[in-house]
């Protein structure tokens, strides 16, 4: 606030002296609160379209074999508590599920939709991304009709589907070590440069520069600050630590210790 009253003061001053500097000040002042008022309402835009959506899309994806079993709405409700939604939060979230696994639901426009209000943003789709991967593949196992869409909803979001193999490849990891099951060293490796995207063949100076900008990307702070909902934290979280392991697997394998 002060640099921005300075600010408007310095260039009221050179038009018009004292009185100018008053008039700069305030201007600036004024301005500046304006913006943080939009600011502010951008990321609560996001923050309530990122909940409705996610349950949404996830709906749908639930039903993507034909029936919403009681398991799959378990696991939703598991994830309201997951988010940590309030009342109001897990109402959007009951009614926007609801919407997605009903007959007329337009999923391609509510990709789009989403795709709107958060600015493109590949991290934060990402995240999005992440979201459905988990709730389908909450019992350890992606159905391929289930696959089928989330490739759908990887094209609508404009990612890649190989992002929906990388996501599959972190979480069977997860699923791994949580069951204490044992996986061969190959298939871990396999794994691991599937997370963080890559080929086999690509140099360690490259593969350092993937990790450094897959973790900047979805650093946790970095994606609160462009909106995502503190409730989404922990799976923020949950993502960099995934990366780091893969990282960590990939280097070991290679014996390298950069």
């Amino acid at each position: 606030m002060l640099f921005a009253m300075i600010i408007g003061g310095l260039i009221g001053y050179a038009f018009g002296k004292f009185p100018g500097f008053l008039v700069g000040a305030a201007l600036g002042a004024f301005l500046l609160s304006r913006l943080k008022t939009r600011l502010i309402g951008k990321l609560q835009n996001i923050q309530s379209g990122f909940v409705e959506s996610v349950f949404a899309v996830m709906g749908a994806l639930c039903k993507a074999d034909g029936v919403v079993s009681k398991d799959e709405i378990q696991m939703a409700e598991a994830m309201f508590v997951r988010f940590r939604l309030n009342e109001t939060q897990r109402a959007t979230a009951k009614a926007a599920f609801s919407r997605g696994k009903a007959d007329d639901f337009d999923l391609d426009a509510e990709l789009s939709h989403f795709l709107s209000i958060s600015g493109g943003q590949p991290a934060f789709l990402q995240m999005f991304l992440q979201v459905q991967v988990s709730a389908v593949a909450a019992d350890g196992v992606v159905h391929p009709a289930e696959h089928e869409m989330l490739v759908r909803v990887a094209r609508g979001l404009g990612l890649p589907e190989s992002q929906v193999d990388q996501l599959e490849a972190m979480l069977r990891g997860a699923h791994a070590g949580q069951a204490g099951g044992q996986r061969s060293t190959a298939q871990q490796t396999d794994d691991a440069y599937k997370v963080l995207g890559v080929s086999p063949s690509i140099s360690d100076a490259e593969l350092k520069k993937v990790y450094r900008k897959l973790m900047s990307e979805n650093h946790p702070d970095k994606l609160a600050g462009r909106g995502l909902p503190e409730s989404m934290r922990e799976m923020a979280e949950e993502r960099t630590q995934e990366i780091t392991h893969a990282y960590d697997v990939i280097k070991e394998s290679r014996g390298s210790h950069t």
